[in-house]
């Protein structure tokens, strides 16, 4: 096989002016033998290994660069990444000299884009429009050959026309994924007449593309409705935000804990997604006045059971809808998964394996108090226990547990329930929250009756957590006679490990700021975010925890009275080494998981 270069950069890019174009070599498809030759050449591959794929056969490809990604190959050169169908077509765009381009459906104005030619044409010319401004028009392609197809569109549209290269398996994907969706959201706004009442029975699982006997002119607000959940499934989305505005709809998604805007929708088609939502949700489809909560479970495209938690509020532009997504690993996951360290968890492991007493964890919202106690309770939930939870709402249905919901409208409240759940001979209980006097009480007293409680609280860190059920009006000698611990945490972003890149340790002030009132002199394995599309090139891949946990040793308790200071309780909590959230973040920082700027945003550091 000849090493000489037997593919051409363009002579003239698209929308050049025809005297140039004539000049432009006839269409024609991208060669297998081509770009094998060009492999070859930069030193990708061996001759001996791609003279063979050169005489195979490629009926069942549509384009070369798949044929050759099912070789799984590794490159020659160091450090010998792996030939993905991605990382060649990076590769030949830089060759080509055409900007490489991946396709992220959550930043493209779907609305705008298809508005530009038909699915007929883009299924043609296999060709995507993937942005669309005043002037220019940028299209995908995954044959950089083929342009005829651009004088075309500048001729019709009156728009400079900019040929990105992209993957040709996502260009045939989102063809019909964006021509599709972009007319279910047309046709359901013309559609749209506020009556939902065709569908009053529905199974409780939500099978995603299997809509039932549903009206046809509401199959465009059912796809519109999948579709959302399977991006956000994809793109690890935590929460999706459904907002009206004045003009249109908002949909965002929350992603390792940072909300990105993703799409704007008409609002008619948002009151019928809203109504659609609602409906699978079992909540009031009319009521439109005061909140909801419901819950929906479905599946994800490869078959994986997740619920989502659905919250609505009235707004002054209409409903606003939260769905929370909540997968089956957050029951199942792994104390050092969470980001415990060994001390960490031997801590808490002590504490948790008491026979009575009271552990609460504490943080702001979004935390992950949810999640450490759903895995305690996992780990605690054996045949020979009783686990029982009063909630509000119910995050997660666990079949090991025996799960009460808070529903104020009939009288259950937090403390009623614990009253209920002490008539059912439990040996543990968890309290969703103890927001006042009387779940506290109960709390205390199914504590003094023999009981182990897991509750969670709202303060800053673990000592403030002392004073704060003292300020609900629990007496101090019941504070120090059945709380065994409290347990503070805040989660931070993970840095991506595909692509973060080491990075020079952090200046002396701020290390002695994160890790004061600890010397830590240990190695710092600092690295800096770098972005990839693993992360969707934001640096950060997941979150973990930050955790600061203090057990009630004798000591603490004799400073627990009317009076209490809860500095002195720190003080005396860092003494029996008691690891503050800063001195947790710096660990995570000097093991190369987090960054101290992720780290000095969510922890105090006074």
């Amino acid at each position: 096989m000849s090493s000489a270069n037997p593919i051409k950069t363009p002579a003239a890019p698209p929308g050049a002016p025809a005297a140039r174009q004539a000049a432009r070599a006839p269409d024609r498809r991208l060669r297998l033998d081509d770009v094998l030759k060009l492999m070859v050449a930069d030193g990708l591959v061996a001759a001996a290994d791609a003279d063979p794929v050169a005489r195979s056969r490629t009926q069942r490809y549509d384009n070369p660069l798949e044929l050759i990604a099912d070789q799984k190959w590794r490159s020659l050169i160091p450090p010998r990444r792996p030939l993905t169908l991605e990382a060649l077509v990076e590769w030949l765009a830089g060759k080509l000299g055409i900007p490489y381009h991946h396709v992220d459906p959550l930043k493209i104005d779907l609305v705008a884009v298809t508005g530009t030619m038909s699915i007929a044409y883009a299924e043609r010319y296999r060709i995507l429009p993937v942005a669309v401004t005043k002037g220019e028009l940028t299209v995908a392609t995954s044959e950089p050959f083929v342009r005829a197809w651009a004088d075309e569109l500048e001729a019709i549209l009156h728009l400079k026309v900019k040929l990105v290269f992209a993957n040709p398996q996502d260009i045939r994907r989102y063809i019909g994924e964006f021509f599709n969706l972009a007319r279910s959201i047309k046709k359901a706004g013309e559609n749209q007449r506020g009556d939902t009442s065709f569908a009053r029975n529905f199974e409780q699982l939500v099978e995603l593309g299997k809509h039932g006997q549903l009206d046809a002119n509401d199959q465009h607000v059912v796809h519109i409705v999948d579709w959302l959940w399977q991006y956000a499934f994809e793109q690890r989305a935590s929460d999706i935000h459904i907002e009206p505005r004045r003009e249109s709809g908002v949909v965002r998604f929350r992603i390792d804990g940072v909300l990105h805007q993703v799409y704007v929708i008409p609002n008619p088609v948002l009151v019928a997604m809203t109504s659609r939502i609602k409906l699978l949700a079992r909540m009031e489809i009319v009521e439109r006045r005061r909140p909801q909560d419901g819950r929906i479970k479905t599946l994800s495209p490869d078959g994986e059971e997740i619920e989502l938690r659905i919250s609505t509020m009235p707004t002054a532009f209409g409903e606003k809808v939260v769905m929370r997504i909540f997968t089956p690993d957050v029951l199942v996951r792994d104390f050092q998964e969470l980001g415990f360290t060994g001390e960490d968890r031997d801590r808490w492991e002590r504490m948790i394996k008491e026979p009575y007493g009271i552990v609460l964890v504490t943080g702001p919202t979004g935390s992950g108090k949810t999640t450490t106690l759903y895995s305690t309770m996992k780990l605690l939930a054996t045949p020979e226990v009783n686990v029982c939870s009063i909630e509000d709402p119910i995050e997660m249905i666990a079949p090991e547990f025996n799960q009460m919901q808070v529903q104020p409208a009939i009288g259950v409240d937090f403390a009623s329930g614990v009253r209920t759940l002490l008539r059912q001979d439990p040996d543990i209980i968890m309290v969703g929250e103890i927001r006042d006097r009387d779940t506290a009480d109960m709390a205390v007293q199914a504590a003094l009756t023999g009981h182990l409680v897991l509750s969670t609280l709202h303060t800053n860190d673990a000592p403030t957590a002392i004073t704060r059920l003292i300020d609900l009006g629990v007496p101090p000698f019941l504070v120090s006679s059945t709380v065994l611990g409290v347990m503070a945490q805040r989660l931070i972003r993970t840095l991506c490990p595909h692509c973060k890149a080491p990075a020079d340790p952090l200046d002396p002030d701020t290390w002695r700021m994160l890790t004061a009132p600890f010397r830590s002199d240990g190695e710092q394995h600092v690295h800096a975010p770098v972005g990839c599309l693993e992360c969707r090139m934001t640096g950060y891949y997941g979150r973990i925890g930050l955790y600061e946990i203090m057990t009630l040793s004798p000591a603490i308790r004799r400073l627990i009275h009317a009076d209490v200071d809860d500095s002195k309780i720190r003080e005396q909590a860092y003494k029996e080494n008691m690891k503050p959230l800063r001195v947790s973040g710096a660990a995570k920082i000097a093991a190369g998981l987090s960054t101290a700027e992720e780290v000095i945003k969510v922890v105090p550091l006074g």
